[in-house]
């Protein structure tokens, strides 16, 4: 086959035919992009205004579908999500009535969409709801903390909580599943001062249960650890026979760390240590462990010397 050989006027007639087809498909293109389409995107549910006096489930999934009309573009671009990725929806009328007609508030949702964005219609349209008494219940707050000291600085009494219990309301099925309520998660570094922080609770997973109050304050008593020994003597626990158990030693070290402030105050009344005797007469073990059955919470034990102590049954 020839090869076309074209004069350089018809080689620029081409290319401005090929240019104006090319603008002609862009003009037309952007046009159509323009225009309106409808579509389909799928958002959240976020319910507000919830009755005060009645407790309820919802009986669908908090995701529907929405029929909206947007441009072109919101169609190309926006991969058909709405923005924002959720609505809210107002449920007062659950104080006279079981279910919510979502077509009533259209022109509510509408306002809370971008303004290009127009929703048709919901599905489901209609919300239904199954209700139970609801009543108020009290747990304890739970710290969840991870905190980093400075070397040899630590908590030296126990962190305290203002309030120590949350109020809990929503349906009995939910609330008796909730023993206590956790915060979120207090993350210091390098800690070497006693300081009081407010935090707040975890926001709520269960369904149509509320929380007051939504913050706690936590107090850190924090100082500076030293280590301490005292000698303690030992106690023997079931001795069921009232053998004559003869330790020895009788008394045995206890080393730990406590902070500056406690140095003082922690003595041998603080501390218990003790020795089983089923470890012997069950057990047969020829040597009995050393136990610590009281010891405060705010000391850190370092050790027990010695940690086995020996001893002689006379019957």
């Amino acid at each position: 086959m020839p090869f076309i050989r074209l004069t350089k006027i018809e080689r620029r007639r081409v290319l401005s035919l090929l240019a104006c087809l090319a603008l002609a498909i862009a003009a037309w293109f952007f046009m159509a992009l323009n225009n309106k389409y409808i579509y389909n995107a799928k958002t959240v549910l976020v319910f507000k205004n919830s009755p005060t006096k009645r407790a309820f489930y919802p009986l669908q999934s908090d995701t529907v579908d929405l029929q909206v009309e947007g441009t072109g573009w919101q169609l190309l671009f926006a991969r058909l999500r709405i923005s924002p990725p959720s609505i809210s929806i107002n449920l007062s009328q659950l104080n006279s009535k079981d279910f919510i007609v979502c077509s009533d508030q259209l022109f509510s949702i509408n306002q809370q969409v971008e303004s290009a964005q127009k929703v048709i219609s919901i599905k489901p349209d209609t919300l239904y709801f199954d209700f139970t008494k609801r009543v108020v219940k009290r747990v304890p707050i739970k710290l969840i903390q991870k905190i980093e000291f400075v070397k040899q600085y630590g908590i030296a009494n126990e962190i305290l909580l203002n309030p120590k219990f949350v109020k809990v309301a929503g349906p009995l099925e939910e609330l008796n599943k909730i023993t206590y309520w956790p915060t979120d998660t207090l993350k210091l570094n390098k800690v070497q001062s006693s300081s009081a922080i407010r935090v707040a609770l975890q926001h709520s997973i269960h369904k149509n249960v509320s929380i007051y109050p939504s913050s706690v304050e936590v107090k850190l008593g924090v100082d500076e650890f030293t280590e301490k020994t005292l000698e303690v003597p030992l106690k023997i626990i079931n001795n069921r026979n009232y053998n004559s158990i003869k330790l020895y030693p009788k008394k045995v070290k206890i080393t730990f760390l406590v902070a500056l402030s406690n140095f003082n105050q922690v003595d041998t009344d603080f501390l218990t240590a003790i020795v089983d005797a089923d470890e012997w007469s069950k057990l047969h073990h020829n040597q009995l462990t050393v136990k610590l059955s009281e010891f405060p919470g705010y000391c850190k034990l370092v050790g027990i010397s010695p940690a086995k102590v020996d001893f002689v049954v006379e019957k």
